[in-house]
């Protein structure tokens, strides 16, 4: 049993992750970004080349694959997102939509859909802690995943970035009259989305298999994590990504991996339903007409 919940804490991790990069977006811009899995896909394909095709050391081969991770996100923003930025939000999504499986193709022409083998960042027999078993690499994922997060939360609380990126989520308009350039702060959650979906991957190929559509049920537990923590929530993101893997890892236990997917639309609906705005959503405001 606490085998089963320790590793659905860790799924959970990368969850977390993920569902942070679709909050900072959607909480700034307004926008579900549909792309985000496989943007973090491509991040971890270059990884792998690094790795393997050049013989990089991983922290190299890391590092090399945030900075291309952080060019994606600005590239997708300036030919893409930043035309359209004062469109209809659905007009938005849409595109990312597109981006989705121009992508994913593109992904599967250059490196085709055999499964591979990604190395762990840290190799090593398993540590028995009491009936628990963990990996130095789950431990790793776990350490860069609190390490990340702190990273994050000093940035926003404390940073003149942070606080136009919070300012711009909160008011547009008034960001704007307060000298605040809004399209740089728009670049900038591009970018750092970009990079925390390259972690997520770069933590997702490991424990399972490098594959164009290796994100694909990473990114729909990102999403129920998102709702489930309000999807404006930072915070609320990696809580819900714990929980999310947590439920996940119980459901595939005792009742079957087939349907963890299932539940978890299910507990989105019932989310959606019961407390539309999320566990960190903050109180539901209803305007007197």
């Amino acid at each position: 049993m606490l085998q089963v919940v320790l590793s659905g804490l860790i799924f959970g991790c990368v969850y977390g992750l993920a569902a942070f990069g679709l909050v900072l977006i959607f909480k700034t811009t307004g926008v579900v970004n549909f792309a985000q899995g496989e943007m973090a896909m491509i991040t971890t394909f270059i990884s792998y080349q690094f790795l393997k095709k050049l013989n990089m050391p991983y922290a190299i081969s890391f590092f090399l694959a945030l900075v291309v991770a952080a060019i994606i996100g600005f590239l997708i923003y300036l030919f893409f997102m930043k035309w359209v930025q004062s469109e209809h939000h659905l007009n938005q999504m849409v595109i990312t939509l597109g981006l989705f499986l121009v992508i994913n193709g593109v992904a599967g022409l250059i490196w085709g859909h055999t499964p591979t083998s990604f190395p762990v960042a840290i190799e090593g027999e398993p540590l028995n802690i009491g009936s628990v078993f963990i990996t130095p690499n789950e431990i790793f994922l776990v350490g860069l995943t609190i390490v990340v997060m702190a990273l994050f939360y000093l940035i926003f609380k404390y940073s003149k970035v942070g606080l136009a990126i919070r300012t711009s989520a909160q008011d547009i308009t008034a960001s704007k009259l307060m000298g605040i350039k809004v399209s740089k702060v728009f670049m900038t959650t591009w970018v750092v989305s970009s990079v925390l979906g390259g972690i997520a991957g770069m933590m997702t190929a490991p424990i399972t298999y490098l594959t164009t559509n290796m994100m694909f049920d990473v990114v729909i537990m990102a999403f129920a994590a998102a709702v489930l923590g309000g999807f404006v929530s930072l915070p609320g993101a990696l809580f819900g990504g714990l929980v999310i893997g947590l439920i996940e890892g119980l459901i595939s236990y005792y009742i079957g991996p087939e349907f963890k997917v299932v539940f978890t639309f299910l507990l989105i609906v019932i989310v959606l339903y019961i407390r539309p705005q999320g566990i960190f959503g903050g109180r539901k405001t209803i305007k007197k007409v």
